[in-house]
């Protein structure tokens, strides 16, 4: 009797923990297929630069290609319910941005919630916008594009890539610290040929887009969105020097469903966080205007709740509303 019952008590202790081991053994096997890495932008899209540049190395550390998939549409949301819907076994990751962020406001009706659907991973990238415009805007400095606009109101257009992008939520910031008026003209794809051909007059874009135009003599660029100045553009100031306050910063980083198994979670956060600090790609982050993150999940998590909690109070002072068809 006192055999079985001690058979029966080491049974249930080993079933007790079986759920451990089996976690614990797919985090030592994984990943055994290739990851998909969805981008809710296109190819070209300063996120799709940064999982680009992250997904080569890291798939030659862990043996498994990790693929980028570039699933644009309804302000990056489409992503995001895909990945929310995925098997969570870390074979499917979402590309996160700013916009995430965003839309958990600015959206009424997600089928998703992105704090709560989606796990932190680790935070990859992160870079200023910068404020450019055509050269036939006659303002040379932020100064002068605030007084031409107050000059001006509601005849200055300004570009994002939607209602909700980075650019249109820095734009939004803008003219509710300078106290101006601005004509918002989202676009689906890239509007940096109407930018260059004047149709549009201003741009708050992403560094990795802006950055390659303002060298080349062919935009005009008149402030950073980040804290301070960014040393891919050092003689431009920063917005805070005009607006002390202002900070619009991209950022991305890496998520998963809900229910991933946490060895695989530190897992892919221990590998990249080598790969960003290695200096081959802390140069490549550089040359596009930014520079790597990295750190815990946690820390990721607490920075994503922060920037919802940021840009639900710009969206709500603001007025913005998504399109209907979005």
């Amino acid at each position: 009797m006192t055999l079985r019952r001690r058979q029966f008590l080491q049974l249930a202790a080993t079933a007790a923990a079986m759920p451990a081991i089996l976690r614990s053994a797919r985090a030592d096997t994984y990943p055994s297929r290739p990851v998909r890495i969805v981008v809710g932008f296109p190819p070209g899209s300063a996120t799709d630069i940064d999982m680009r540049l992250i997904a080569a190395p890291l798939g030659q550390k862990l043996g498994q290609e990790f693929l980028v998939d570039n699933r644009p549409g309804a302000g990056s949301n489409l992503a995001a319910e895909i990945v929310s819907r995925a098997t969570p076994d870390g074979y499917t990751l979402l590309a996160m941005t700013v916009t995430n962020a965003v839309n958990a406001t600015l959206y009424k009706n997600l089928s998703f919630d992105i704090q709560k659907d989606i796990v932190p991973v680790i935070s990859t990238f992160m870079s200023p916008n910068t404020l450019v415009v055509n050269p036939s805007v006659p303002a040379k400095t932020l100064q002068e594009f605030i007084a031409y606009a107050k000059a001006n109101p509601a005849k200055i257009n300004y570009a994002s890539f939607g209602i909700g992008s980075a650019p249109n939520m820095n734009g939004e910031l803008l003219k509710l610290m300078a106290g101006i008026n601005l004509v918002h003209v989202p676009y689906r794809q890239s509007p940096v040929p109407d930018l260059l051909s004047g149709q549009v007059q201003a741009f708050f874009g992403p560094m990795p887009i802006t950055l390659s135009y303002v060298k080349a003599g062919k935009l005009r660029a008149l402030a950073v969105s980040s804290a301070k100045r960014s040393a891919a553009l050092p003689d431009v100031p920063a917005a805070a020097e005009i607006l002390p306050g202002f900070e619009a910063n991209i950022w991305h980083g890496i998520g998963a469903p809900t229910g991933t198994p946490k060895g695989v979670i530190d897992k892919l956060n221990k590998e990249i966080n080598v790969i960003l600090k290695t200096p081959e790609i802390e140069q490549k982050f550089a040359n596009i205007g930014g520079s790597a993150l990295g750190g815990t999940p946690q820390e990721y998590g607490k920075f994503i709740a922060a920037e919802v909690e940021k840009w639900g109070k710009v969206i709500k002072a603001a007025h913005v509303e998504p399109v209907a068809e979005h």
